[in-house]
């Protein structure tokens, strides 16, 4: 009974973690990529033929932070390795997510033509719809608001539509692949 508990709380530390990093991502987004952190944050909004931006830096500081929880709980202070993993966890989905699907930065493309992927995918482009770092909308990753709700948001603090195409254009995609849409 007891190693079956165990197991079952780590399994539920980390599905919380994840949950809540998604919380935490949002609001860094906001809060600090979209305010202190925009020197890193800019190269995410800016068009580039790279295969890296200043941004990726926020993805190292995060995969710091796990490894360094992680290794404290193996060395003894539970659950930080189960809160680790689940930075870790998140992290992965961050990645096939935000890199993968909406940025197009993987080797194979695919853009998804309905249900919640395309809720998420669309409401990242709205969240570049804006050029700067004032007035964005829809901060977080895995979670998307309904798009009449961003669409209103984004009519209401501009009082036009902004940049439509941004919402369906693969800005950062390279300038060939733009081209043949």
């Amino acid at each position: 009974n007891g190693p079956m508990m165990l197991w079952l709380w780590n399994a539920l530390i980390l599905l919380a973690t994840v949950i809540l990093m998604e919380i935490v991502a949002a609001l860094s987004h906001k809060y600090i990529m979209h305010g202190w952190g925009w020197g890193w944050h800019l190269s995410h909004h800016e068009p580039h033929e790279s295969k890296f931006e200043l941004n990726d830096l926020y993805a190292v500081v995060f995969a710091l932070l796990s490894i360094g929880l992680i290794w404290l709980g193996v060395n003894g202070v539970w659950p930080l390795q189960w809160i680790g993993a689940g930075m870790t966890t998140y992290g992965a989905l961050y990645f096939m997510v935000h890199d993968g699907l909406v940025h197009q930065r993987w080797p194979f493309r695919y853009i998804p033509r309905k249900g919640y992927l395309k809720r998420l995918y669309m409401a990242h482009r709205m969240h570049h719809a804006v050029r700067g770092r004032e007035g964005c909308v829809s901060f977080g990753f895995l979670y998307a608001p309904p798009l009449h709700k961003l669409q209103a948001t984004l009519r209401q603090r501009h009082g036009r539509r902004v940049n439509a195409d941004a919402a369906t254009d693969r800005q950062d995609a390279p300038r060939d692949e733009q081209g043949a849409k």
